[in-house]
């Protein structure tokens, strides 16, 4: 139950960071620092940095606790990126993303 709550903490912090209104002032522009401020506007980058911030505040929260391990930082940060990035392809504010194919569309090319 511990790595869902890490997930969706992931989650929600990558969210708030890349997406939410109150950072917008402070959030650099993505040519910021020769392109370094990509980062900020990039749920896969900013994901992974959100999982070892987590990782590394761990040991100060009761819903998941990890062991201190450089492995498992690395681990937690590419779990956080990975999900936080199919959970921003499936879902977005106005709930799962669906998309149709017409009929007669195939694959195959």
């Amino acid at each position: 139950m511990g790595l869902i709550y890490f997930i969706l903490a992931a989650y929600g912090l990558t969210q708030i960071l890349i997406f939410g209104s109150i950072f917008n002032k402070i959030r650099p522009s993505k040519s910021w620092l020769y392109g370094f401020g990509k980062l900020f506007h990039c749920p896969l980058c900013m994901g992974f940095w959100a999982g070892l911030f987590l990782f590394g505040i761990n040991g100060h929260t009761e819903l998941f606790t990890f062991e201190y391990e450089i492995a498992n930082a690395l681990i937690l940060g590419c779990l956080a990126s990975g999900t936080t990035y199919l959970m921003g392809v499936l879902v977005n504010d106005f709930g799962f993303k669906i998309t149709h194919k017409n009929e007669g569309e195939c694959n195959h090319d």
